[in-house]
Parts: structure tokens; C-alpha cells; sequence
């Protein structure tokens, strides 16, 4: 395989799921932290809820986000956490994309 044949598969095989734009966005908030709460997500990404709720459900059926959700003062709070798995995809597809970019022509 020919270097230039190698870049081209390493597109392919990118994680899809991780390269959509809004749930980069959580994973990329949830990468420097411990947890986050759902509504500073919400607010950080600046997404509805629903749309949040959407994403997130995405991630967690791969099993790259764990969700609780509890009671605190009897209302509903729901903190997010990425999975060792999650942060193993993460770090694997920004090696992924930086070995892309570095072996983009013209450098």
C-alpha cells in the first residue's frame, strides 16, 4: 500500500461517531473533566436539551459516556462521564486525525 493509499484509509476508518461535529463537541467538554452536569453541557454546547439528550444517548449505547441520574433538593440532576472506552476512542481518533492533517500535501 502507497503511502498516499495508507492517508485515504486512515479517513475511512475514521470513528464516525466521535466525528460528528456536536458529539466531538461533548466528548472534546467531557475529555478535561471528571463529570459534567447535563445542563452546563447543554450550555456550553449551546444545544436543546433534547438534541444533548439525543447525542448523548448515541454515546452511551457505544458505551464511550456513563449517565447518572439522581435526585439532589428532590429535582432531577443528570451528570456525564466519559468511559475508559470513551477517553481510549478519543485519544485514538485525535491520533488519528493529527497523523491526517500531518500528512496532508504541502507541508
Amino acid at each position: 500500500m502507497t503511502k498516499k493509499e495508507d492517508d485515504f484509509t486512515s479517513i475511512i476508518d475514521i470513528d464516525k461517531l466521535i466525528h460528528e461535529p456536536s458529539r466531538l463537541l461533548i466528548l472534546a467538554h467531557l475529555y478535561v473533566v471528571e463529570s459534567a452536569d447535563f445542563l452546563f453541557l447543554m450550555h456550553q454546547i449551546e444545544m436543546t436539551a433534547g438534541n444533548l439528550s439525543s447525542h448523548l444517548s448515541k454515546l452511551e449505547d457505544a458505551g464511550y459516556v456513563e449517565i447518572v441520574k439522581e435526585f439532589l433538593d428532590k429535582r432531577p440532576h443528570t451528570m456525564v462521564r466519559l468511559t475508559k472506552i470513551g477517553r481510549d476512542a478519543f485519544n485514538a481518533y485525535r491520533k488519528s486525525m493529527k497523523r491526517i492533517v500531518d500528512n496532508l500535501p504541502g507541508k
